[in-house]
């Protein structure tokens, strides 16, 4: 479920780690046709359907997930006990919270650096120059899925969501419709981009590590991940006013000092992520927490040159008489990491918990097994890798990713591409389908949701249906 999840996309841990998420190992016990697995997945369902009406119940979201995940780990924990096996229990308990831990150090991250933007007024001034410019509606839907595309298979698909959702909450106001087709867009293009290359979503990389598709072979995706952003993104253009401005007066909004300077610790942040993980083969989360401790060292720096920065601004203002300056100094604070740790949204990093835990417990007693072992042995194969996608909506691609490398169905290049490319893109058909999806829910809090992101699922089928038949199409000699 929302689960791309651990995913962050272009980094994530080794498949290996999904062993134990994924029923493998030999002391484990199936538990699929026991009282106890009904029971788990009565109650994650449960929780899965109190989680789609988050906006009718005004229930957070994290609530049920955190209970669900409970229960279904202590039935795990209370069988295997039972049966003197409580050790296997316990590692593979530990196992699924060392993804979330590495999932919350690096979500941590990311959401310090976009608050830490925030307060440097980075997205005030970017809003001030779009209004400049007179972009309508239409333009900054478009620019923000693009820029989502294309940036999410050199970044990740969760940090660019994040990203592109701030500047399109500032940009557009409290236009509810807007905010939440923009969102939806977001999450569409940022998904489809990591389709096409290796490190752009977990799930690419674990078929590359498997070797099953080679680094240059990748490429047949660009044009199918293309069709799938742009046929919901075109169809939803319609639904945005027509040349329809930017609501707000065009002000001069000047950055506070250090905002250029952030934005790039946070690119060498995401850069040196991207070398823990594919130079020094360590998770990346080491990069990521390294780079927190260099926003930590800029803010120092910026602590302890603040009174000579303001006395220099300050008697500049005076010669020039600006009074509004002069106004702007004084209110002037200290910049405080820890503060831009503690707006976190903290829901979405507790929900991101509940479902890996519930997740992972199914995964444990068998169930992810279970459906691909049906899927691959008595299926059509493209029929099966179709329905990958749409189970990565729902439950998670990577354990279910993992089933399938674990299995090694005998199949052609083209075939692989293709579970590559629909687990790739299936979790935009659902919000809580990706991680994206998910932050995006907490970051617009009220704006995008659950049933907001529904409403569009058809169209955003069609994509999903027209990139896989466009892969079949262009890349036929490849089956």
């Amino acid at each position: 479920m929302a689960m791309k999840l651990i995913l962050i996309i272009l980094f994530g841990l080794a498949p290996a780690t999904f062993a134990f998420a994924s029923g493998g190992g030999g002391d484990i016990v199936d538990l699929t046709a026991s009282r106890i697995g009904y029971f788990a997945v009565i109650i994650f369902t449960c929780a899965y359907l109190l989680v789609m009406a988050e906006e009718h119940l005004h229930l957070r979201k994290s609530k049920p997930v955190l209970v669900a995940a409970g229960i279904i780990w202590a039935l795990i924990g209370w069988h295997y006990a039972s049966l003197g096996m409580s050790d296997v229990a316990e590692a593979a308990f530990r196992h699924n919270l060392l993804e979330y831990a590495e999932l919350l150090l690096f979500l941590l991250v990311a959401m310090t650096y976009i608050n830490a933007m925030e307060e440097r007024q980075l997205f005030d001034a970017l809003r001030s120059w779009m209004l400049g410019k007179g972009l309508d509606l239409r333009g900054l839907f478009w620019l923000t899925g693009i820029l989502a595309f294309f940036i999410s298979p050199i970044a990740d698909n969760l940090t660019t969501a994040l990203l592109m959702c701030a500047v399109v909450m500032k940009v557009a106001g409290e236009d509810k419709k807007f905010i939440n087709l923009a969102c939806i867009n977001i999450v569409v293009a940022a998904n489809a981009g990591g389709a096409f290359s290796p490190f752009g979503d977990i799930t690419t990389l674990m078929v590359w590590q498997k070797g099953m598709v080679e680094f240059n072979e990748f490429a047949a995706l660009f044009l199918p991940s293309v069709v799938n952003f742009i046929v919901p993104a075109t169809i939803m253009t319609f639904f945005i006013p027509k040349n329809a401005k930017l609501s707000g007066v065009q002000e001069i909004v000047y950055t506070k000092r250090g905002a250029k300077r952030i934005v790039l610790l946070f690119l060498l942040t995401v850069t040196s992520a991207v070398a823990a993980h594919s130079v020094l083969h360590m998770p990346p989360v080491l990069g990521m927490m390294t780079g927190l401790g260099y926003l930590q060292f800029f803010g120092y720096f910026l602590r302890k040159t603040l009174p000579i920065s303001l006395e220099r601004k300050r008697a500049k203002a005076e010669l020039a008489n600006d009074e509004k300056a002069l106004e702007q100094l004084g209110g002037v604070v200290p910049f405080d990491v820890f503060n831009k740790v503690a707006k976190a949204e903290w829901d979405t990093l507790l929900f991101f918990y509940g479902v890996i835990m519930c997740v992972g417990g199914l995964g444990f007693m068998g169930y992810l097994s279970l459906a691909s072992g049906i899927m691959y042995g008595t299926w059509d194969t493209t029929v099966a890798n179709v329905a990958v996608g749409i189970l990565s909506a729902i439950v998670d691609n990577i354990p279910v990713m993992f089933a399938v490398l674990s299995m090694e169905p005998d199949m052609s290049l083209g075939q692989w591409l293709l579970v590559t490319l629909t687990a790739g893109v299936g979790g935009s058909l659902l919000s809580i389908g990706s991680a994206a999806g998910v932050a995006l829910m907490g970051q617009a809090r009220g704006l995008y949701t659950f049933a907001g992101h529904l409403r569009w699922a058809p169209v955003i089928a069609l994509g999903y249906i027209a990139s896989i038949l466009c892969h079949l199409w262009l890349n036929d000699a490849l089956f």
